[in-house]
């Protein structure tokens, strides 16, 4: 099943007859302070929402962040609040306290709550007010049963946003939800910052790459994440280097899981192989991924935005069999998919890409349909077609 790129022509005559700006409201707990897939997927909703033309204006609440913080997108359409304290319960109670008068002075038409964590206090703001809400869900976090308290919400909200088919099937399953409740946004890929290029000269002789073939994984290094699965490829390395003795295979992200993933390369023999590049700033993320021959994360992922940031280079991408990583590969059109824990199969997954006769190893064919299906201008045509039938609900 593919994600289709929706077509929002059906809504250009009503879309014309909007007389008045339509009032959203957006909470979030942080965004421009932290960096990860969450805060990216929030930032492409701005961008997305600013690119619109239409009369839509949000008021923006960010309880973690500060007004000193780096926002590109204060404007006319969008107007932002902080909340950032030294203490985490003053900034709850203070964002609660104008969030409730903004609601009551100006009663938008629809409020949308960016965590199921901030989805109570929403929900219980909104509801005595009569404004419908929409809770916006991004992946494990509501892969098991929610306290009571976000479940209720979760139920009463109007929409519940999502960003793959997967994730609507399993919060739906365990926390008794209404799958036509449940409407998808997938995540999006910028085409204009990933994109395909030579390998780096520079980058080949920092990390000792030249005349390899580069595995490459971007993933946090924490001992809660060893579901991201780079101690699998680790333990798949012998197998695949019998078959590409030059492989190598290169680790971006940080976290206290390295020393674990070091000692386990070296219990294999293959220390020598496995490089730690630490964290790796976004901006120079294109020309790191240009760097492999294979982006591999056999994980359990909520959507999995590096395999579309992999495939704009015109990387060919491996993952996990049973997870939202379904929705960018397009269930294994668009690359190999693998039980996540399984070494073997992500060694005879690397050898295959790696010889590279497969047809998803076509990088401009990979990128073609990461950026028609992914890119900025289909992630916009998806928001737009939310909020339209938002407001042209009863």
């Amino acid at each position: 099943m593919k994600i289709p790129i929706i077509q929002v022509g059906k809504d250009k005559d009503f879309s014309q007859h909007l007389k008045t700006k339509v009032h959203h409201v957006f909470v979030f707990i942080q965004v421009f302070e932290r960096e990860g897939g969450i805060q990216s997927y929030v930032k492409d909703i701005f961008r997305a929402y600013l690119a619109l033309n239409e009369p839509f204006y949000a008021e923006v609440f960010l309880l973690r962040d500060s007004p000193s913080c780096f926002n590109p997108f204060e404007s006319e359409s969008l107007k932002f609040h902080y909340f950032k304290s030294k203490s985490p319960l003053l900034e709850r109670v203070r964002m609660a306290m104008a969030l409730l008068f903004h609601l009551l002075r100006q009663r938008p038409q629809h409020v949308f709550c960016g965590h199921v964590n901030l989805a109570p206090l929403v929900g219980l703001l909104c509801q005595p007010l009569g404004i419908p809400y929409t809770v916006m869900t991004h992946g494990k976090e509501v892969w098991q049963p929610l306290p009571t308290s976000i479940k209720s919400s979760l139920q009463k909200a109007a929409q519940i946003w999502t960003v793959s088919r997967y994730t609507r099937q399993v919060a739906c399953a365990v926390n008794q939800l209404d799958p036509n409740q449940v409407k998808l946004l997938p995540c999006a890929v910028n085409g204009n910052d990933f994109t395909p290029g030579t390998k780096s000269t520079a980058l080949l002789e920092r990390y000792g790459l030249t005349k390899t073939k580069v595995l490459m994984t971007v993933a946090r290094l924490w001992s809660g994440d060893i579901y991201k699965g780079v101690d699998v490829t680790i333990q798949a390395l012998p197998q695949i280097a019998d078959v590409f003795p030059e492989v190598k295979y290169l680790v971006i992200g940080r976290g206290d899981d390295q020393p674990r993933l070091a000692k386990l390369a070296e219990d294999l023999g293959v220390g020598d192989r496995v490089i730690f590049a630490g964290f790796v700033p976004t901006e120079e993320l294109a020309e790191h991924y240009r760097l492999a021959d294979a982006y591999v994360m056999p994980s359990q992922e909520g959507f999995g935005i590096v395999y579309l940031e992999a495939m704009a280079c015109g990387v060919p991408v491996l993952s996990g069999d049973a997870d939202g990583s379904a929705d960018p590969l397009q269930d294994g059109k668009l690359g190999w998919r693998v039980p996540h824990r399984d070494p073997n199969a992500v060694a005879a997954a690397c050898i295959e890409i790696l010889k590279g006769d497969d047809p998803r190893c076509d990088g401009q064919w990979l990128r073609e349909q990461a950026i028609a299906l992914f890119g900025i201008d289909a992630f916009q045509k998806r928001l737009k077609e939310q909020l339209l039938s938002l407001v042209n609900s009863p």
